[in-house]
This record gives C-alpha cells, sequence and structure tokens, in this order.
C-alpha cells in the first residue's frame, strides 16, 4: 500500500481523507476541529513539522496556499501533489518531485460521494511519479486520466459552466419561483431529467426551449417578467448564445 499524507482540512481534504483511509499514515491540519466528524484512523497532527515519512504528499488546501505549504515540507526528492484545477505544477517546491492529483467533482462537507466514478485527473514531471500517482488513485476510482495543465484548467473552466454557473442559475430559477409563491420542488423533476439527458445524448441534442424553437413570442414574455438588471441581462445573453449555435448547424 502506498503511504500518503493529505496536508488540509477542508471540503476536498475531508472527502480525500475518507477516499484514501487505506492509504493514509498522517493528516497534517491547522484545524483539526473541522475533521472530529470523520472516521479517521491513522495520526492528525497540526504541524508542518510533525510530518511524516510517505511516499506522496497531498495538498488539498486553497490554491494560494499551495507553494508555502509545499516549501514547508522538509527533505528533498519527495513526490508532493496538489489538488487544483486551475494551478500549474510550477507553484511546487523545485527540491522535490512534483504532480497533481485533481479529482474532478464538486464537494461538500457531509454530502457522500460514490468515489469510484470520481475522475481522477493526474499530471506529474515524471514517468514513474505519474505510475505511482495512477496507482494510488486506482485504489478509489476507476476513471483515471492523463491531462496537462492546460487541459486541466480548461476542464476546471468547463466544470464552472456546468456545475458552479448551473447552480447560480438553479438560485435565480428559486428566486422567481419564491416571488411567485411556487414551490421550487416542482422545477427538481425537470432538474433531474436534463442532468440525465446529457448522459446518452449530446448537449446540441438535448437542447430545447424557446430559444431552440424560435418562439420569440414567449421570449418577450419572460422578458418582460424580469425585472432585475442580472437575471434579465443572463437570459438574453443565454438566448443569444442558443440562436447563435442553433444558427451555426
Amino acid at each position: 500500500m502506498i503511504r500518503l499524507v493529505i496536508i488540509g482540512s477542508g471540503n476536498v481534504a475531508q472527502h480525500l481523507i475518507q477516499a484514501f483511509q487505506k492509504s493514509l499514515v498522517q493528516v497534517v491540519a491547522r484545524h483539526p476541529e473541522a475533521l472530529h466528524s470523520l472516521p479517521i484512523s491513522c495520526p492528525v497532527v497540526t504541524s508542518m513539522s510533525e510530518i511524516a515519512d510517505a511516499e506522496v504528499y497531498v495538498l488539498a488546501v486553497s490554491d494560494h496556499a499551495i507553494a508555502a505549504l509545499g516549501h514547508e515540507i522538509p527533505g528533498t526528492g519527495k513526490l508532493v501533489v496538489h489538488t487544483s484545477g486551475a494551478t500549474g505544477m510550477h507553484v511546487l517546491p523545485k527540491h522535490h518531485r512534483s504532480g497533481v492529483l485533481y479529482p474532478l467533482q464538486t464537494f461538500t462537507k457531509g454530502k457522500p460521494l460514490d468515489y469510484n466514478t470520481i475522475p481522477f485527473c493526474l499530471e506529474a514531471d515524471k514517468k514513474e511519479d505519474y505510475l505511482l500517482l495512477e496507482q494510488l488513485a486506482r485504489t478509489v476510482s476507476s476513471a483515471i486520466f492523463s491531462i496537462d495543465e492546460q487541459q486541466r484548467l480548461a476542464l476546471h473552466l468547463a466544470a464552472v459552466f456546468v456545475c458552479n454557473f448551473t447552480n447560480h442559475l438553479y438560485q435565480l430559477g428559486a428566486d422567481l419561483c419564491a416571488e411567485h409563491g411556487v414551490s421550487f420542488e416542482v422545477l427538481k423533476p425537470l432538474i433531474l431529467e436534463t442532468a440525465a439527458k446529457v448522459q446518452t445524448l449530446t448537449p446540441t441534442q438535448a437542447q430545447t426551449g424557446p430559444a431552440l424553437r424560435g418562439d420569440t413570442a414567449t421570449l418577450e414574455r419572460h422578458q418582460s417578467m424580469l425585472t432585475q438588471p442580472y437575471p434579465k441581462e443572463i437570459y438574453q445573453l443565454l438566448t443569444q448564445s442558443i440562436i447563435d449555435h442553433v444558427q451555426k448547424l
């Protein structure tokens, strides 16, 4: 079994701690109270000076903390990886070996996940280090991808569109429901079916709605109902984007 140390205590760290329990020899967390609800079988320390010997050190921390914490890992030649989708390996210390273990998923504290389905996007400076990361990732997931820095950044950007932006659209939909006295629960079957369709269809094939149909009367009625500037502008931009996409086909 690969000896693993995870550094961090946030959402990503908490999920990786649960996923890699069998490989963990230590967790380094400056806020260990955040981990009290987790069934951790290895030691938890609060200082980088107490860090254990391991084959892989995973920095599951915020992007701005990666460089500083990486330099706090003692010794030389250790395999140090981060979990960021938007940060290159160049921020990691040069006196250690570098890599990336990027789990492409949205993580929420206390929300269980099926780790076996989570794509792990891997990158390393050396082939032998990549193979070690691949071996580690395969202990928890069957979805392993070799992704370079530019591809990872593109995936991260795409994830913002399909996850973060989509969730904000749920919020705007919920606000409209609340404004007109309708329960958001009514929309949940539609949300589930929309997500299910793109499992078997391309987004182009799955697209429906008044913009696709060229239903200008409905589009105008919708816009007349939107009184706040941001929702109205978003509606207009997305409508035009759908129309432009259809015209390209």
